[in-house]
């Protein structure tokens, strides 16, 4: 009867693990917009809201020194709390994810044990119990906001766009990945460990407060690059307490079962025997942290223009990695501490069935399809050189997207890609000058390279034939990229009267214009302008995945515009 419960407890175990699998990489790259920051100050302005009936006057924006004037017409965009709840999210899923792992899950029964059976009172032995998992919380935020506060919060919302950094961070998934694997283990000091299960002995809550450090200590092995993958994705969020809220959920997930248990303690009996499966999570974990690492690696070439990671090789890629996933999970790969599987369950066959399907999924998108659910992750639709999609979109849309026969380069055209055979401008004088000379609104694109949400809104928004319509035919687009690392002419290089910092390269002057004249630095951001005033005709907004709302936030645009034509 145990052995049957604890297959059925096992397979539950397995089943669950498919959402450890899919969901961390998903939360990872679906929080907050990109906020780039360059150590600017914002003031406070009044909550207005631009109309076009109350547009005035107003010299451009660009001049031989920049304009330090702020308009009253866009509040101070913050990063938005959907990114911490997004952070704590998947804290909390690895947390799940490392009491899977062979350096936590054989601790539950001897932990749970030895509160419950100090005591002949059982309250006092439950008491201790939580003191245990309150203390694992302390010791994680703590680590959290050590982190916020050593590296302090503009330096973490500038390693999102920091080719150097993004590139270490490929460079410690890889790491860790191989550490999950089994080709190493990463080990904290024996000092430390040591130093701590020293302190275990004490009465009371500083005994306690110990022993949960020393499974913090000795766990690390395991916990150790879950632990890292979350740090290196709060520290790029751009939310000042992502680290804080990460380990909040880390900790709380690996907490809650040994206060669970010690409440009711014959639950344990239920718990699957160890065994060779803790260390076939540990696997999956090491090919989703692969996974992962693939997308920093594609910021870096973004962001230098290296055009050696494309969206071809980026699917590639995970093409072979998830199907090496569905090998190991019927048992076809085997890496070292591996025991060998005599035959394949039902949950692993089911994995299986997902990963291999999830990986011939991606394959149409070689040819250029937009593979839309998982678009965001992607580098750019412009970026794949054989595409057989965005073609279709033209005639669909019944849009045009060649400009007039004087206009026949923009500047910076060579380095950046065009979105969806749009043919956008990549400077904001120059935009705004041929929009004059043509009659039409601007639509100003504040995007990144390594903005997630701005990928997306290209994918899966801008392909609709209404939204692609108004934007090839009626708005002139501009985008600028605020995280773009080249450098301008020496003789274009001012000191922005607004952040004080000396302007160098392209991103940083486009984050200056977006700063200084609409008090915001997220991405995507859009703002419908008029050329000749460089007023907002509506107000500014940030991504919005609904085509129909979408479209008609450009319609009432190009209303306002017609009014004041």
């Amino acid at each position: 009867m145990n052995r049957y419960i604890n297959r059925r407890i096992k397979h539950c175990v397995l089943l669950f693990f498919l959402l450890v699998i899919v969901t961390p990489a998903v939360s990872a790259f679906s929080g907050a917009d990109t906020v780039f920051r360059q150590e600017l100050t914002f003031t406070d302005i009044p909550d207005t809201t631009v109309i076009a009936d109350t547009i005035t006057s107003q010299q451009p924006l660009l001049s031989a020194a920049p304009a330090t004037t702020q308009p009253a017409s866009v509040t101070p965009e913050t990063v938005p709390t959907l990114s911490l709840v997004t952070i704590f999210i998947s804290g909390f899923i690895g947390g799940l994810a490392a009491l899977l792992l062979p350096c936590i899950f054989p601790m539950l029964p001897l932990t749970v044990g030895f509160f419950t059976k100090r005591h002949q009172d059982r309250k006092k032995g439950i008491r201790d119990a939580v003191i245990y998992g309150l203390s694992i919380i302390l010791i994680y935020v703590g680590l959290g906001m050590l982190i916020t506060v050593l590296f302090g919060a503009d330096a973490l919302n500038t390693l999102s766009t920091n080719g150097v950094f993004n590139f270490l961070f490929f460079l410690l998934l890889v790491v860790f990945a191989a550490s999950f694997f089994g080709a190493f283990e990463i080990e904290l000091p024996y000092k430390w460990v040591n130093k701590a299960e020293s302190n275990t002995s004490r009465k009371g809550f500083t005994g306690i407060f110990f022993m949960a450090a020393a499974l913090s200590l000795v766990s690390f092995s395991c916990t150790g690059p879950i632990i890292g993958t979350l740090l290196v994705q709060a520290a790029t969020s751009g939310a000042r307490s992502g680290p804080a809220a990460g380990m909040l959920g880390f900790s709380i997930a690996l907490a809650f079962p040994f206060v669970l248990f010690a409440l009711f303690p014959s639950w344990l009996k239920s718990l699957p025997k160890s065994g060779g499966w803790l260390n076939s999570v540990k696997v999956c974990l090491g090919f989703v942290e692969l996974g992962f690492s693939l997308k920093f690696l594609s910021n870096v070439d973004l962001t230098y223009h290296w055009h050696l990671f494309d969206r071809e090789v980026f699917l590639v890629l995970w093409i072979v990695l998830a199907a090496l996933l569905g090998l190991y999970l019927l048992g076809k790969l085997r890496f070292t501490h591996d025991s060998p599987v005599d035959h394949v369950s039902v949950p692993r066959l089911f994995l299986a069935i997902l990963v291999f399907s999830f990986s011939l999924f991606m394959v149409p998108g070689l040819w250029g399809a937009p593979l839309k659910s998982i678009s965001a992750f992607l580098p750019p639709q412009a970026s794949q050189d054989f595409d057989l999609y965005t073609p279709t979109l033209r005639t669909a849309s019944k849009s045009t997207t060649s400009l007039p026969a004087d206009v026949t380069t923009r500047r910076y055209e060579n380095l950046f890609d065009s979105p969806l055979g749009l043919r956008p401008f990549f400077d904001y004088e120059e935009g705004v000058a041929y929009a004059r000379k043509v009659h039409k609104p601007v639509i100003i694109d504040f995007t990144g390279h390594a903005c997630v949400n701005c990928r997306k809104m290209e994918a899966a928004v801008w392909p609709d034939p209404n939204v692609l319509g108004l934007l090839s035919n009626d708005y002139v687009l501009i985008q600028l990229y605020v995280d773009d690392k080249t450098m301008l002419p020496v003789e274009e290089q001012y000191i922005s009267p607004f952040s004080n910092r000396k302007i160098t390269t392209i991103g940083a002057l486009n984050s200056d214009i977006q700063a200084s004249r609409f008090n915001t630095n997220a991405q995507p951001f859009y703002v419908l302008l008029h050329p000749d005033t460089e007023q907002p005709l509506v107000s500014p907004q940030g991504a919005d995945y609904h085509p129909t709302s979408y479209a008609g936030y450009l319609s009432t645009g190009l209303q306002a515009f017609k009014k004041l034509k």
